[in-house]
């Protein structure tokens, strides 16, 4: 079994994979940082609940974007699991299939994006991640990664929106089916989310008019379910899409 571990400035995600499929996933609030205990415990606990077997696992990838936990997850599984690990970075970059011209200032995630677009799909692709930021990552055929775009993510942008206004209060992230607000909530959700469509809907159409020609859209990441109106713009929402780009690394370094 592989066991892919991807830290996010939100959620660090835990992967199992079987060989065929991904089997188990499980979430942990990246904030605050932990100690080395707290995240074996925590391993061991899924582990044991789902009737898994530590010693079955045979190898770990992890992809981090937060610096500050790099020590901790390069070291609290060895505790449990005797097993080699690759923990991705620039270093591994150019024995991957995919090209980057900023090896050093590319996030981890958005290269596991990169390379499972490549190898899934084969053909030019743009991946829309829905995660602590919106990214696009633009994929040649050919493996070339031709930019990124950021924007802040869905909670990213409502949490902003609460936390330096007065008086307004919490909002779900629930799309209304009118783009105009009845009450300062709905008002929130209609301003936050049919705003992201638009923007997705626009930073498609921009990105494929510049490049002069057709992508294959994939959409990802814990939120790529709430804004279902671009369901029809997206070629697939592939929610392991991540995870599955770093079991495609682990292949390819292994």
């Amino acid at each position: 079994m592989l066991l892919a571990i991807d830290a996010g400035n939100t959620n660090i995600v835990f992967g199992i994979h079987d060989g065929n499929a991904w089997i188990h996933e499980w979430r942990f609030n990246t904030l605050p940082i932990k100690n080395q205990i707290e995240y074996e415990v925590f391993l061991r606990l899924n582990f044991l609940e789902n009737d898994l077997k530590l010693s079955d696992v045979d190898g770990i990838i992890i992809s981090s974007v937060v610096p500050q936990m790099n020590g901790i997850l390069d070291e609290f599984w060895s505790n449990l699991i005797e097993c080699e690990h690759v923990f991705i970075g620039p270093k591994y970059y150019d024995q991957l299939p995919i090209i980057t011209s900023n090896p050093h200032s590319i996030g981890t995630d958005l290269m596991a994006n990169a390379m499972a677009a490549h190898c899934l799909y084969k053909t030019d692709c743009i991946v829309v991640d829905f995660g602590t930021a919106l990214t696009f990552t633009v994929v040649e055929a050919s493996g070339n990664i031709h930019g990124v775009n950021i924007a802040p993510g869905l909670k990213t942008a409502i949490k902003a929106l609460v936390g330096n206004t007065a008086q307004l209060p919490d909002v779900p992230l629930e799309l209304p089916t009118s783009v105009i607000g009845k009450n300062t909530v709905h008002a929130i959700q209609a301003g936050v989310l049919w705003g992201y469509v638009s923007m997705v809907e626009g930073m498609l159409d921009r990105i494929q008019k510049e490049m002069g020609r057709n992508f294959k859209v994939v959409a990802t990441g814990g939120l790529s379910s709430v804004l279902t109106p671009l369901h029809e713009r997206f070629d697939e929402v592939n929610r392991h899409l991540t995870l599955d780009g770093l079991r495609l690394i682990h292949e390819r370094l292994k």
